[in-house]
C-alpha cells in the first residue's frame, strides 16, 4: 500500500470550487469563504490503493475529499479488515485527530482521489473566529455519529441481505447527493471484497448474498463496480429511506 501523498499547491480556488455548485451543500458567506480560502494551504492527490491516514500516526494535515471515493477501516491483529464507513466529496478526513491526537483508524483512496489540505496547528483559528463554520464542524461529527449509529444497527439487526440493500441504498443516496449531477450515482466503484468487509460476512456469503439482490433486478454487477439499477427497491428490502438533510456544511 502506498503511503506518500504528493502535494501540490491549490488548483481549485475555493471561490469557484465545484461543490459550491452541489444543491446539497449550503453557500459560505463572503467571510467564511475568504477564511476557507486562507486555511486551504495545498490540495493532495491519491491515487487507489494510497493511505491517507494511518491508525496510531499522527498526521499535521486535515483533507476535505473534492473529489472521488475513499473508505475508513481498522485491521485486526490477524490482518481481518472492517470497512467503517465511506468519504464521498464534501466528507472532512482527520477530524478525530485533532481530540485523540493519534488516529483510531486508517482512511485509504478507493479511487483516484484529490483532497483539499488544512493545517491542523491552524484549526483553532476556525473556531476563535467563525462561530458559524465552528458549528458546521459539530454538524459533520454529528452527522458522522448518526451514519455509524445506522451502520451498527444494519450488522447487529439486519438480516445479510437487508446489510446488503442498505449499504448499497445509503451509498447510492450519498452519491447521488455529491455527484448526481455527473451521473455517478448509480456505479459505485466497489468489489465484492469491500462489500464483504463492510457488512461483516465472508466473501462467498456476501456473494450469494448480492446474487439475490441481482436476481431481483435491483443491482448489477461490473467488472469495476456495482450499478443500482432500482434503489427505491433496494429501500424497500433495507427497511430503510435516506433522512432529509437539507443544505450540509462542508469546509
Amino acid at each position: 500500500m502506498a503511503v506518500s501523498k504528493p502535494v501540490v499547491p491549490p488548483r481549485v480556488p475555493c471561490q469557484r470550487c465545484p461543490l459550491r455548485q452541489r444543491p446539497s451543500f449550503r453557500d459560505f458567506s463572503a467571510d467564511e469563504l475568504e477564511f476557507v480560502s486562507r486555511f486551504k494551504v495545498s490540495e493532495t492527490p491519491a491515487e487507489p490503493g494510497m493511505a491517507i491516514m494511518v491508525e496510531g500516526e499522527r498526521n499535521p494535515s486535515l483533507y476535505t475529499v473534492l473529489s472521488g471515493w475513499g473508505f475508513r477501516y481498522k485491521i485486526l491483529e490477524d490482518g481481518r479488515r472492517q470497512i467503517l464507513n465511506y468519504v464521498l466529496p464534501g466528507d472532512m478526513i482527520g477530524l478525530q485527530g485533532n481530540v485523540m491526537l493519534e488516529m483510531q483508524h486508517s482512511v485509504e483512496a478507493l479511487t483516484r482521489m484529490t483532497l483539499c489540505t488544512f493545517e491542523r496547528e491552524r484549526f483553532p483559528n476556525l473556531f476563535r473566529n467563525h462561530p458559524s463554520l465552528a458549528f458546521d464542524i459539530t454538524w459533520i461529527a454529528a452527522r458522522e455519529e448518526s451514519m455509524l449509529d445506522e451502520h451498527l444497527l444494519s450488522v447487529g439487526r439486519r438480516s445479510a441481505q437487508e446489510r446488503a440493500a442498505y449499504l448499497l441504498a445509503f451509498l447510492h443516496a450519498r452519491a447521488d447527493a455529491t455527484m448526481g449531477a455527473d451521473g455517478h450515482a448509480r456505479q459505485l466503484p466497489l468489489t465484492q471484497q469491500h462489500v464483504a468487509d463492510t457488512l461483516g460476512l465472508s466473501l462467498v456469503h456476501t456473494n450469494k448474498t448480492l446474487r439475490k439482490l441481482m436476481d431481483q433486478g435491483l443491482v448489477r454487477w461490473l467488472d469495476r463496480g456495482c450499478e443500482i439499477v432500482n434503489p427505491e427497491g433496494l429501500y424497500r428490502v433495507a427497511g430503510w429511506h435516506p433522512p432529509e438533510e437539507g443544505h450540509r456544511p462542508f469546509i
